[in-house]
């Protein structure tokens, strides 16, 4: 398992809840894998993507930085520095982005996933960056099982962030994710803390197409304006739950910090 090339990951979200009423959502999508080290590189032969710059598509870098990062704050220093956070000394290796960019100038990406490798090829950690719709933001950092290239992954770790108000904050996450290579698939089961019910299963799955200006016009032309349809999508979905009886949960704070550290399994 090595880290693959950029990439456009053409795919579908589903999500079933089991409990305490089943509901089931599916909706097409995609999102790019970028090099954070190779972002000059990789918009360098684009016209209709750009770095930091408004066009049909655009990656900013300020959309996965923290609101109070300082204005010379860029992704390696970041992740470099929650990686040494952890207990997991980085050794220069590549970082690689999966998310949505913005489409004419917006974007909400309520999870992204940073896959962190090793010089070896072997990969180090995984973090899982979550954004809610009340525009707050937390990070799951965990390290990658021994050994580091398994084609499949799977970590878990307990719930810290206040997603949605249709679930409560008792619960367990459990990933098993494909690290993006011809194809990648990303699979979240939610489950209670106390007698491991599931209570939801979330799935992205997506097959690689080359990152450039015709594949991006052809994804803009299947999912037009694909990042407002997903917080439009968020809000619908959310409509017909209550029409379920699914009642409201209180929302929590914060955690005292922006990333949870995740010990090794």
């Amino acid at each position: 398992m090595t880290p693959a090339d950029p990439g456009l990951y053409d795919g579908v979200v589903t999500h079933v809840r089991h409990a305490p009423r089943r509901h089931r959502l599916r909706y097409r999508m995609f999102m790019l894998l970028l090099d954070i080290d190779r972002l000059d590189e990789t918009f360098a032969g684009l016209k209709r993507m750009s770095h930091n710059r408004f066009n049909w598509f655009g990656f900013h870098d300020r959309d996965h930085l923290p609101k109070d990062a300082a204005p010379d704050a860029d992704l390696r220093g970041f992740i470099d520095g929650h990686l040494r956070a952890a207990g997991l000394a980085p050794d220069g290796g590549p970082v690689q982005l999966l998310c949505m960019p913005r489409i004419l100038g917006y974007v909400f990406n309520p999870l992204s996933v940073w896959f962190c490798w090793r010089r070896t090829g072997e990969l180090a950690a995984v973090l899982y960056e979550v954004r809610n719709t009340f525009g707050e933001a937390h990070s799951y950092l965990i390290p990658a099982p021994a050994p580091g290239n398994r084609p499949v992954v799977e970590q878990d770790c307990d719930k810290g962030f206040f997603v949605s108000p249709f679930m409560d904050m008792d619960l367990h996450y459990h990933f098993r994710v494909h690290p993006p290579d011809a194809t990648t698939v990303l699979d979240i089961a939610v489950s209670r803390q106390a007698d491991r019910l599931k209570l939801l299963d979330a799935r992205f799955a997506a097959e690689r197409r080359p990152l450039t200006d015709a594949s991006l016009m052809a994804a803009f032309a299947a999912h037009p304006l694909m990042t407002l349809k997903v917080m439009g999508g968020i809000h619908w979905e959310a409509v017909k739950i209550v029409l379920k009886g699914i009642g409201l949960r209180p929302r929590a704070p914060l955690p005292p910090t922006p990333v949870t550290y995740v010990a090794a399994g």
